[in-house]
């Protein structure tokens, strides 16, 4: 026969204390002693006492649990190390604060639908290229969120980096070292209309290349300009690689809108027997652990990745906290340039 369940009343009579000192054992415990809290604790072990999660959740209106909502499936998001970063980020909050993390991919292709699956007490929003109802139906279940790499909504928690000026540091050091014939490969948008009528991160980046490009009377309708766009994998940057390797003129540099495209690239030219960067130069955004060690070792931008996802879990959970409104945080990071040896000159072959 199945034991009976061990419930309060069971540790309450071992411990000697009330049923009451046994919930605030493990709901408040700042309110007992450090002593009688060990003796409830001692006794719930020596017992094999666990509370059950859903009736404190329904007692406490509180899971203590926050959602990361992804804008990809998992099994492409775990082949990112981009979100390995972030979610270290996140735990570090999590830790100190005391929440679990419950990740939130699209369910059936469709963030979504993914919202109301999720019983957690905020949501981190990542990648929201554009508000296509998301936004709406958080604000419409009156819970905390915080957008990251998102658009600006001055009532909503925000962190992003400074998409534009890292693009366009990249652009001028390829103009400065002689290149005019580039491509730029953007991760997919699913944007039917192009890249004027992109948002979010995405459309920031290509801001800053067509500020660069313009100092130097180009612009993205000059032939020797491509725009691209993949899935954010490697396998979309091997794939823009033979779409561009496939035609008479090439590329003279290569610059991906992430580090893991980027990778997908130096893969692909490797594989052509492409010397990179004596006839093609790639760049990437990011600065995976990989960018340094890859051969070559990739020229690309540093965004603060793991600080991005820690100060959004910061946010959150002051948002989840507080009573009544409060100052609304939003923060822009800086990015850097570093030079690698993936860049180099244009050569004269590439050049003419």
């Amino acid at each position: 026969m199945t034991a009976p369940k061990v419930t309060m009343k069971d540790v309450a009579a071992l411990a000697g204390v009330s049923k009451s000192a046994v919930s605030l054992a493990f709901n408040d415990s700042r309110k007992l002693s450090p002593a009688t809290l060990q003796n409830i604790l001692n006794a719930a072990s020596e017992l094999g006492y666990s509370q059950d999660p859903a009736a404190r959740m329904l007692r406490t209106r509180r899971t203590d649990s926050l959602a990361l909502l992804l804008p990809q499936q998992l099994d492409n998001v775990l082949q990112n190390p981009y979100y390995t970063q972030f979610l270290q980020g996140i735990g570090q909050t999590c830790h100190r604060e005391g929440f679990t993390l419950l990740l939130a991919p699209p369910l059936r292709g469709s963030m979504l639908r993914a919202i109301p699956y999720a019983a957690v007490d905020g949501f981190i929003v990542s990648g929201l290229e554009y508000d296509r109802g998301e936004v709406t139906a958080l604000r419409q279940r009156r819970i905390p969120f915080v957008l990251v790499d998102s658009e600006w909504h001055d009532d909503i928690p925000s962190v992003e980096i400074d998409d534009g000026q890292g693009t366009a540091e990249v652009v001028d050091y390829l103009i400065g070292r002689g290149h005019r014939r580039i491509a730029f490969v953007a991760f997919d948008t699913g944007v039917a209309g192009g890249f004027t009528d992109w948002h979010g991160p995405v459309r920031r980046r290509m801001d800053g290349v067509r500020h660069s490009l313009a100092q130097v009377g180009l612009s993205t309708d000059d032939p020797d300009i491509t725009v691209l766009e993949v899935p954010c994998t490697r396998a979309g940057g091997t794939e823009a690689f033979r779409r561009l390797w496939s035609v008479p003129e090439r590329p003279t540099a290569i610059v991906a809108f992430s580090d893991i495209i980027a990778f997908g690239v130096l893969d692909a030219a490797r594989a052509a027997g492409v010397d990179v960067p004596g006839s093609l130069s790639v760049t990437g955004f990011d600065d995976l652990a990989e960018a340094s060690w890859t051969a070559p070792s990739l020229t690309t931008v540093r965004q603060p990745i793991a600080t991005k996802g820690r100060l959004a879990a910061e946010y959150l959970v002051e948002a989840i906290a507080r009573d009544q409104p409060a100052e609304v945080r939003h923060q822009r990071l800086p990015t850097s340039l570093l030079i690698r040896r993936s860049t180099g000159p244009v050569s004269h072959a590439g050049a003419s």
